[in-house]
């Protein structure tokens, strides 16, 4: 039997990446100021854990405007949302002893 932490998936294992996936949730689309202050990153923290997790097809990004001021919203896609939550099976695994 496979030891739970083989299930954790990589793309989780930031800090930033994996509170970004909490905060977003399954349907929330949240715009990138919001979540910096949320998340207490730095610009480019936050812009490089969104870039790496849109590459995986765990997020999309929508550009647009509100006014004459840019805004960017980020959103969990169907694909992020399902290999975040086998990721959190993964840790209640591993912490709650379910080696089943």
């Amino acid at each position: 039997m496979a030891h739970p932490r083989h299930e954790l998936n990589d793309a989780f294992q930031t800090p930033v990446r994996f509170s970004l996936m909490a905060a977003l949730g399954r349907t929330a689309q949240i715009d990138f100021r919001t979540l910096r202050e949320l998340l207490e990153a730095d610009d480019s923290v936050l812009s490089k854990a969104v870039s790496h997790l849109e590459k995986l097809g765990y997020v999309t990004v929508t550009k647009g405007y509100v006014g004459n001021r840019p805004r960017t919203w980020v959103q969990a896609s169907a694909q992020g949302h399902r290999a975040y939550q086998q990721h959190l099976r993964a840790l209640r695994a591993i912490t709650e002893g379910l080696l089943d």
